[in-house]
This record gives structure tokens, sequence and C-alpha cells, in this order.
């Protein structure tokens, strides 16, 4: 087994060390060993209503019935969306979830499973 991190973009197992950087072939993504695991203190850290940090390609859970602007539909407490996207903004994750299509949710009203 490597004793590599996992890739903090998209989460990859699959990391590799090329000389200085780390690298992950699924992604692309690049960054340096001694990166810390926190986040600059700039950046801002999303979390889930429990306070838990979220990430790209995290799974969550919905925990209160949310209405779908310009539909009927409503999104049920209890579904399941994988692989978020973090973004910015109000609505700071973007996602697809099954039945409904692309949404954008409030970190606030979703808890990491």
């Amino acid at each position: 087994m490597s004793d590599l991190p996992n890739c903090p973009e998209c989460g990859s197992e699959f990391t590799y060390d090329d000389g200085l950087q780390l690298v992950c072939p699924e992604c692309g993504h690049e960054w340096s060993r001694d990166a810390g695991a926190e986040p600059a203190e700039d950046e801002a850290v999303v979390r889930d209503a429990n306070g838990n940090p979220l990430a790209d390609g995290d799974t969550v859970t919905v925990i209160k019935d949310l209405k779908v602007k310009g539909s009927s539909s409503v999104v049920k407490v209890g579904t399941k969306v994988k692989g978020i996207r973090l973004v910015d903004g109000d609505h700071d994750i973007d996602c697809k979830i099954e039945g409904i299509g692309a949404m954008k949710l409030k970190s606030g009203f979703v808890k990491k499973v």
C-alpha cells in the first residue's frame, strides 16, 4: 500500500510522487508534498449542517424537504447526492440529483455521509 495522501481535489487514491510534487492521474491536480492538510486562512471551508467539512466528490444526504424553484418537484429528506462539487456563492454545492437534474444546494441543508 502507498503512504501517499489521496488527491485533495477529487479524493483519488492513485496519487504518485513526481519529484517535488504529488500528482493525481485522474484529475491532473498537482500539489507540493509539504502542503498541510488544513486549507490556507484565506480559503473558506464549506461545512455541512453538523459542522463537518465538505470536499469535492463527497456524498451527502438532504436533511430537509427542499422545493425546486420553478417546478412542482420536491427533493425529499434522505435523498443521497453523490459527487458534489463545491462552488463560491450562497448556494455552495453543485450537484445532479436523480430524477430532478442539475441543482445548487446550500450546505446547511445537507449532511456528509
